[in-house]
Order: C-alpha cells, then structure tokens, then sequence
C-alpha cells in the first residue's frame, strides 16, 4: 500500500525544490531588503519594442503563432545572427522561438538525451541545467570553473576526462551565469577539438552576448567543424530588459532544430504572440542601442564591485553577464548560503550563493553572486547599506 506522506515525485527531481532565486527573492520582500539576488531588471527595455508590442495587441497577433515561431520573428534571428556574429541561418527550419531561453534548453536537452547520456557541462551552472539534464534521464560530467585573483578557469585535462563514450551534450554558457566568465579563444577552441573527436553537440547558452565588458564574445557555431554540431540559445530577455515576456530562440542545423521543435510543441506549444513582433523591432534597433546598453551595465558593474570592495568582499572579475561574485571570507564568512541567509537582517541586502550551482560545493562554499542590473539609485542604496 503506498504511504500518503512519501514523496510523490519522481526520484531524479527530489534534489531540486524551490529554488534559490525564489527563496531569496522572498526574504527580500520580507525583510525590505535591495534584492541584488535574481537577475531581472528593475527598468523596462527599448521604447520602440514596448509600443510595437501594444501595436500587436491591437492588430491580430493574440492567437497561436505558427509553431516555430512567427516569421518576422525568425527572420529578425536571422539576420541579428548574420550582423553581430556573421553566421547564416535559415530562417525556414534552422530557427526556432521558445519560451524563453529556460525552454530551449529543456527542450534541447528533453531532445537530443537518451536515458543515462552524458552532458558535460561547466559549474557552477544556472540551476535549470542540472534540473532538464535530470527530467531527461542524463547524467552530468561537470567540469569546474575555480576562482582565482584573475578571474575563472578550468582544467583543461579535466574537460578532457569528462568526455566518454555516454557523452552526447556539451553544455556551455558563455557569457557565463553566476561567475561572469568570458571563455577565451584558446578555451572554445580546445572545447571544438573535443566536440569534433566525440562526435559530441554542443548546446550554447548565449543570453548574455551583448554584455561582454572584457574580452569578446565568440559563438561556438563559428568554429571550425562547429556549425553543424551546434544549438546556439539566446533570449530577448537579457538585451531587451523584458525578462518577463520569455522569447527566446534556438538557431542551428535544420535536423537539430527539427528534434527540438518536436519537443517543444509538447512543452508549451507556442508562446507570446504579440510579443514576438516586438522583439523582431528590438532586434533591428541600430547599434547605438546596443553600446549604450553595454556602456550602462559596465558602468553599474563598476560601481558596485567598487562597493563591494570597499565594504571588504574580496572582489572577482566580471568579464561579462549581470553578476559579480564575491569572496566572504575577508569578512569572517565561510559558508555562502547561512552569509546570504542573514545578510538581509544584518546588511538589508540579499544575495545569492554561489554553492548552490556547484556539486562540488566546496568550491563555491566562500563566493556570493550579486546582480548589478538595476537603477544606479538602487546600487547606491545596496552600496550604502553593505558600507555599515
């Protein structure tokens, strides 16, 4: 007879509960705390991209979209890929729209993962990584970025011996989420090699492309050998500042595409019709959007690493993204998640920890993440507040 008060959920999903963004997010709201813990922003995206979405409302674009995705939409994918980073794309078949980038990874993976492949990915990793890997039956090889005074890196011999016989994904996110890491040329290069003599696809997490502060941002796909064994992700999410509307894309070989697409339509169909046409406009905003946004995240990145460092967090490098993450243990602290537990008590700010995206915790036991994407008023306050 089955107990009433056991866990009805499937084994492979009992490590993952709420997750973190949501309990820090909460004791924010308890304790008035700045939230500088889930990354959102606290302003709204381009002018022309919100009036061509209430256009869209009021001009048919409220039903189901075509599958893929509308075509304008596609289209304006396309051609983004084509002017930021010259790679072509089809429109009709090597594009798709999802439900936001968390999608398109789920999918993916859901896709192309028989029960007991291996992903190889990179930690610490963005907590729905681990979480599709393990909707899928996979099985994750991470590999570890580790903190030094220049920043993250990883061993290139460990990646070596991650992959295997069982390895069917490499999992990468670059500009990555939660350290801020750019990977270098010689990295990507070295992570192509081992995709080609695996016979591996690489599945590339994008979302941050257009905040690169130091270094440059390098699509896998254009490697050589790599554009027919990539799933490039992005998002209007990150460069729009409309995280809520959840439009995203995969672009890629048509039949890896044509598996996700598959997948998909059993997910969540289709999504946010009226706010695909909006996007389609944002993506063909000039590039002075595009440098302006750039120069207004550089500039909040700097002001609250130099906060953070006044305040005595040993600071890390962030190459990219919307995070910086801190080391606690100049200020007497050695376990992330009971630091960021009592910070907003203590401070009136919330963080998140960074062990939570690592198995290996130890790794990350001392480092904090902080999101600095929001009003310079509110940084300010953050600032002012971790100062006392």
């Amino acid at each position: 007879m089955t107990d009433p008060a056991a866990d009805p959920l499937i084994a492979r999903m009992r490590p993952f509960g709420t997750t973190i963004f949501a309990e820090m997010s909460a004791l924010a709201a308890r304790t008035g705390a700045v939230n500088l813990g889930q990354g959102f922003p606290d302003t709204d995206g381009p002018q022309e991209m919100l009036d061509a979405a209430v256009s869209a409302i009021h001009s048919g674009y409220n039903q189901y979209p075509p599958g893929p995705g509308q075509p304008v939409l596609r289209q304006a994918i396309a051609d983004h890929q084509r002017r930021f980073w010259g790679l072509e794309y089809d429109p009709d078949g090597e594009v798709l729209v999802t439900a936001g980038a968390t999608e398109a990874i789920a999918a993916s993976i859901l896709a192309l993962c028989e029960s007991g492949d291996e992903v190889v990915c990179f930690e610490p990793y963005y907590d729905s990584y681990a979480a599709s890997i393990a909707l899928a039956g996979a099985v994750r090889r991470p590999v570890t970025l580790r903190a030094g005074e220049d920043g993250y890196s990883f061993d290139p011999d460990e990646l070596r011996a991650a992959f295997g016989p069982r390895t069917r994904l490499l999992l990468l996110n670059t500009p990555h989420n939660p350290t801020g890491k750019v990977f270098t040329r010689e990295e990507l290069a070295l992570i192509a090699e081992l995709c080609a003599e695996h016979d591996v696809t690489a599945l590339c997490d994008e979302v941050y492309e257009h905040l690169v502060f130091d270094g440059e941002h390098l699509p896998l796909a254009a490697f050589p050998g790599m554009r027919d064994r990539t799933l490039q992700i992005s998002s209007a999410g990150k460069t729009f500042s409309c995280t809520g509307w959840k439009v995203g894309w995969v672009c890629g070989p048509a039949r890896l595409v044509s598996a996700v697409l598959r997948v998909k339509q059993f997910l969540t169909f289709v999504n946010a019709g009226p706010f695909q046409p909006a996007v389609a406009v944002a993506l063909a905003l000039p590039d002075s959007y595009y440098t302006g946004f750039r120069a207004e995240l550089l500039a909040k990145r700097d002001a609250l690493s130099a906060g953070l460092a006044k305040a005595g967090f040993g600071v890390l490098p962030a190459e990219g993204t919307y995070f910086v993450t801190a080391d606690i243990r100049p200020l007497g602290g050695v376990d992330g998640l009971d630091f960021c537990r009592s910070l907003p008590e203590r401070s009136g700010v919330v963080a998140v920890p960074a062990q939570v995206f690592y198995d290996d915790q130890s790794a990350g036991r001392h480092l904090i993440r902080f999101a600095y994407c929001k009003r310079p008023e509110v940084l300010t306050e953050a600032v002012n507040r971790l100062a006392g």
